[in-house]
C-alpha cells in the first residue's frame, strides 16, 4: 500500500497509468497483485502484463531494467564504449518501451541502435552479432495473450543473457529506487546526440542473406500457400525470404496480415494451438493451398497445417522437428554437403523420436535444457571451442522453434518457414505430403507420440503452490505414474540421475523433474521460466499409433494427482 501510494502521488509520464491506478482505490487484491513484487528480471529477461505497479510492465519497470542492464555493462566495460541493439514486435507500448529503453542507455552514454520498424526476434540477435554491439533487447512477449509485454535481454554473442549475467542484472535493478535511480533523456534529443541510431536496410538485408544462404533446394516455386504472422513481425521478413526460393503463389489472411497487439482474431497467438490457427484453416478450406504456414507476433516460431486430401492436419513441433532433421540430412547427403562430424541440437523435453533419425545419418544428438539460449550456447562451443562450426545441422524445441544455421543465436520463424517451404516442395514433387512422410518415418522408427499439459497458478499464492508442489516431488518421488513403475528418474536441480541412468547430470542446474517408466514412457515436470504455469511433458512409445496414444492418455489422466491437485 506504502508504494501504491507513492505511486499515486508520482507525476507519472504515461496517462494510462495514473487512470489506472485511481481506479483501483480501495480494491486491495487488485492494489496487491500490482504491487506485491518486482517483476522479476531473469534470462527470459521480463514479462508481465502491461499496467501501472511494480509487477506489470509499464514505462517504469522498463526503464528500471534498462537501468540495471546499463550499469552491469558500465561496470564490465573495461573502458570500451558500450552499445545496445534494440528491436520490437506488434505488442502494445513496444514503440513505447523500445524507445524509453533507448533513452535510458542513450542518458547513460551507451549508444543505441534502434529498429525503426517492428522485426522479428531472431533480427535482434542478428543485429547485435552484426553491429558488434555488448548487448541487445527485444521488446516481446512472444505468443503470450494480448494483455501481456515484455523485455528479452541478449548478450553480445546474440544468445539471451547467461544465468550469471542475469543475475549481474539483477542485483544493480534491486539496488534501485524506480523514480529516483533512472537516468532519463529525451529520446529525440537522444537521436540528435548521435547517442541513438537507427538500424538501417542494409542490416535487414544482411539478416535475410544469411537465412537464404541456408536454402537447400532454392526453388520451392511448385508450392501453394496460405500465410499468417497472426498480426506480429513476421510477414515482411517471412515474405521476402519465400519469394526468393520462388514462392509466388501465397495467400496471406487478411485478418492477420497487419500488425496489431490486441490480436483480435487471435486472443493467444500461439501457433501450438489451432484456435490461433482458425482464421488460417478457413481460408485454406476457400484457397486449397498445400501449406498453411503461421508465426508467432515475435517470428521466432512457426506451426504448419498440411493438405491432406483436403482437409488440413496439424503438425506438431516435434514431428516438424523430426521431418526437417531427415530432411535436411537427407538432401546434404545427396548434394554431398553432409559434414564430416554433423551435430544436431534438442532440448530434455524434445521427442526421443530424433534418437534413432540422427544414429541413421551418423549425426551426434545433443541434449540441452529448455530454452533457446542453450541452443545457442552448443552453436558457440562448436564454432569457438571446437573449430567445427560447419557441422551444425539443426537445432530445435517441442515448441515450435527452428534453427539450421550459426547466425543468429536464437530461433528463427523466418528460417523455419524457408526449409519447411522447401522440404513441402521437395516431397510434392515425389507426390508426397509432409503427412504421408510423417507416416513412413513412423512406419520406420516407432510410434513415438508427445503432448505437454499446462497448469496455471494465478498471482501471489500461485507462485507459493508451484513451488510447494516442486518441493514435494523432490522430496517424495513417485514409485509409479498410470499403473506403471518408475524406473529412473532426473533431477536437473541437484544434476543428479537415478536408477536406470545413474549418475551425474553435465547440464546447468534447472527446476526440472524427469521420471522414466518401465514401459519407455517418460514424464517431465517443468515450472515455466515466462509464465505462472507448471508444464509437464509426456512421452509415449507403443506397437502403433493407438498404443502409443494411449499411453499419453493414461498419464495426462494421471497428472493432476501427480501434482497433487
Amino acid at each position: 500500500m506504502t508504494e501504491y501510494e507513492r505511486w499515486l502521488q508520482q507525476p507519472l509520464d504515461d496517462p494510462d497509468l495514473t487512470e489506472e491506478l485511481r481506479s483501483i482505490q480501495g480494491q486491495e487484491e487488485e492494489i496487491n497483485d500490482r504491487f506485491y513484487r518486482d517483476l522479476e528480471f531473469g534470462t527470459g529477461g521480463l514479462r508481465g502484463v502491461i499496467g501501472a505497479g511494480t509487477n506489470r510492465m509499464n514505462v517504469y519497470t522498463v526503464r528500471k531494467a534498462t537501468q540495471g542492464l546499463a550499469n552491469y555493462l558500465l561496470k564490465h566495460a573495461d573502458g570500451k564504449p558500450q552499445s545496445v541493439a534494440i528491436a520490437h514486435d506488434s505488442r502494445n507500448k513496444g514503440v513505447l518501451f523500445s524507445q524509453q529503453s533507448a533513452a535510458v542507455l542513450a542518458a547513460n552514454g551507451i549508444k543505441a541502435y534502434l529498429y525503426p520498424q517492428l522485426m522479428p526476434t531472431p533480427s535482434l540477435s542478428f543485429a547485435v552479432r552484426h553491429l558488434g554491439c555488448d548487448a541487445g533487447i527485444c521488446v516481446t512477449a512472444s505468443h503470450n495473450p494480448a494483455k501481456y509485454n515484455g523485455y528479452k535481454a541478449y548478450g553480445s554473442d546474440g544468445c539471451q543473457v547467461t544465468a550469471d549475467m542475469a543475475d549481474g542484472i539483477m542485483n544493480e535493478i534491486n539496488a534501485l529506487d524506480i523514480f529516483a535511480d533512472v537516468k532519463k533523456m529525451d529520446f529525440e534529443e537522444g537521436v540528435q546526440q548521435g547517442l541513438i541510431a537507427y538500424i538501417g536496410d542494409e542490416t535487414v538485408d544482411a539478416f535475410l542473406d544469411e537465412v537464404y544462404k541456408e536454402s537447400l533446394i532454392d526453388d520451392a516455386s511448385n508450392l501453394k500457400l496460405v500465410y499468417t504472422p497472426l498480426n506480429g513481425s513476421g510477414k515482411m521478413c517471412v515474405t521476402r525470404i519465400l519469394d526468393r526460393i520462388g514462392i509466388q503463389d501465397i495467400t496471406v489472411v487478411p485478418e492477420q496480415s497487419e500488425p496489431d497487439g490486441n490480436f483480435p482474431t487471435c486472443p493467444y497467438p500461439n501457433p501450438e494451438f489451432r484456435e490461433a490457427l482458425q482464421k488460417g484453416l478457413e481460408l485454406c478450406e476457400k484457397v486449397q493451398p498445400d501449406l498453411l504456414l503461421a508465426t508467432d507476433p515475435d517470428c521466432d516460431r512457426v506451426g504448419i497445417a498440411v493438405n491432406q486430401g483436403g482437409q488440413y492436419v496439424l503438425m506438431t513441433g516435434n514431428e516438424v522437428g523430426i521431418l526437417l532433421l531427415d530432411f535436411i540430412a537427407k538432401v546434404k547427403k545427396e548434394q554431398g554437403k553432409l559434414p564430416a562430424h554433423p551435430v544436431a541440437v534438442t532440448t530434455i523435453v524434445s521427442t526421443d523420436m530424433v534418437d534413432p533419425i540422427a544414429q541413421e545419418y551418423g549425426v551426434e544428438l545433443r541434449r540441452c535444457l529448455t530454452g533457446f539460449k542453450y541452443i545457442g550456447d552448443i552453436i558457440a562451443e562448436l564454432e569457438e571451442k571446437e573449430g567445427n562450426a560447419d557441422s551444425y545441422l539443426l537445432g530445435f524445441e517441442e515448441s515450435y522453434g527452428y534453427l539450421s544455421g550459426g547466425y543468429v543465436r536464437d530461433k528463427d520463424a523466418v528460417d523455419g518457414s524457408m526449409l519447411i517451404c522447401e522440404m513441402a516442395s521437395y516431397y510434392k514433387r515425389q507426390g508426397k505430403t509432409l503427412v504421408d512422410v510423417m507416416n513412413e518415418l513412423y512406419e520406420k522408427y516407432g510410434y513415438y507420440q508427445n503432448s505437454t499439459l499446462n497448469f496455471a497458478f494465478e498471482g501471489e499464492d500461485g507462485m507459493k503452490t508451484m513451488n510447494n508442489i516442486m518441493d514435494t516431488l523432490r522430496k517424495n518421488p513417485p514409485a509409479e505414474i498410470a499403473g506403471t513403475k518408475v524406473v529412473g528418474r532426473s533431477d536437473y536441480l541437484l544434476s543428479q540421475a537415478y536408477g536406470d541412468k545413474e549418475g551425474p547430470i553435465d547440464l546447468p542446474k534447472s527446476n526440472v523433474l524427469e521420471y522414466r517408466m518401465a514401459n519407455g514412457c517418460k514424464l517431465i515436470v517443468r515450472p515455466s521460466g515466462t509464465e505462472p504455469k507448471i508444464k509437464i511433458y509426456l512421452s509415449g512409445k507403443g506397437a502403433t499409433m493407438d498404443a502409443s496414444l494411449e499411453e499419453i492418455q493414461k498419464m495426462t489422466d494421471a497428472a493432476p494427482a501427480l501434482l497433487g491437485i
